[in-house]
């Protein structure tokens, strides 16, 4: 397995982890949509 596919599926496993939790979740959330907001911003 290459190192990139090992990462993303490290993260996957992660994050599925974490939305397990409501409060978790909705961190996750956050920070993926305040992500995504900053990379419209930039473009």
């Amino acid at each position: 397995m290459d190192r990139k596919k090992l990462m993303m599926t490290t993260v996957a496993l992660g994050t599925a982890y974490l939305l397990r939790d409501q409060k978790s979740r909705e961190k996750v959330m956050d920070q993926l949509q305040s992500l995504g907001t900053n990379k419209k911003k930039k473009n």
